[in-house]
């Protein structure tokens, strides 16, 4: 039984035809106009269109990243994308003649791993993806927690620093200001602007510019041995730890799965993470501690989910 799944991110809309066992095997992709609501849904349903004249599937999945409704049927608000109370799933079945399901994307790459990837031999998951932003997505008990609004799962905006940087939901000091991509670079220019000798090497790699430094680069220099960007890596981890061991209080998970661009960072990230939480989970020293991997399917794991929650 075969069916389709679309990741649709602020650049570049995937789909892929997925089969029981988690494998795609076929795929397109098309651009993402992310200012306009109805061409993005065009542009999805002629990658469906296309996949489905050589394969029969059963369903549509769409990975969409945003607020989805408990149903899975609307984006309620999406910061980069054109979707405001958008019924997706009605108009994509319109213009696809098939079933579709709409999940959050980290949600749908949270899936993915529980199903197929690092947390297959669990029964409760948190994954957290550290890209541009941070995501999150909750497996308990083999289910998928979505809450009553469906927006369960949303760990980016916890408050880790009371009054800290602003974040683009208009919040200050949620966790994702200091767990992302974008809160590495931001870290990374501060401590060059101000002349901590440790960046010069960083500096100097991105060419002279500080404004040049990227996450990317960040940790391919800490691969290399670099000091200051290995001491980038660690501050986040520190703070992924800490804010998982809060939501552990809550959730108790027995795996923790980190995933996106960030996650490259491999073990650099991973250590000082988990050393955070062991040392700041309640009750640690009765409590079996939950397993740490980075995730298994990269960047095939939003089609992969959303194909596989459609089926």
């Amino acid at each position: 039984m075969l069916s389709i799944g679309v990741d649709i991110g602020g650049t570049k809309i995937a789909a892929g035809v997925v089969d029981e066992d988690g494998r795609i095997i076929a795929s397109t992709t098309r651009r993402t106009p992310a200012t306009d609501a109805e061409l993005i849904e065009a542009g999805v349903a002629d990658a469906v269109t296309e996949l489905r004249a050589q394969h029969e599937v059963v369903g549509v999945g769409v990975g969409a990243a945003g607020f989805v409704d408990a149903d899975r049927r609307v984006v309620r608000f999406a910061a980069n994308l054109a979707w405001r109370d958008r019924a997706l799933a009605e108009h994509l079945e319109t213009a696809t003649g098939l079933p579709v399901v709409v999940e959050n994307d980290a949600n749908a790459a949270g899936w993915a791993e529980y199903r197929f990837g690092a947390a297959r031999d669990a029964a409760h998951m948190l994954m957290v993806t550290v890209g541009t932003g941070l995501g999150g997505a909750v497996v308990l008990d083999g289910r998928m927690l979505r809450g009553s609004g469906g927006f369960a799962g949303e760990i980016a905006h916890m408050t880790a620093v009371p009054d800290g940087q602003w974040c683009g939901c208009g919040r200050r000091g949620c966790l994702e200001q200091y767990t992302s991509g974008t809160a590495l670079v931001r870290s990374a220019k501060h401590r060059a602007a101000i002349g901590d000798p440790v960046m010069e090497p960083l500096v100097a790699a991105a060419g002279g510019d500080r404004e040049e430094i990227t996450g990317p680069l960040v940790t391919r220099l800490a691969q290399q041995g670099d000091p200051g960007s290995v001491d980038l890596l660690h501050d986040l981890g520190t703070a992924l730890g800490r804010g998982v061991a809060s939501i552990a209080a809550l959730l108790d998970p027995g795996a923790i799965v980190v995933g996106g661009g960030v996650a490259a960072a491999g073990d650099l990230l991973l250590e000082p993470a988990r050393a955070a939480y062991e040392a700041d989970v309640t009750a640690r020293m009765h409590r079996p501690m939950p397993t740490w991997a980075i995730a298994a399917m990269g960047n095939e794991a939003g089609i992969v989910g959303a194909a596989d929650l459609a089926r």
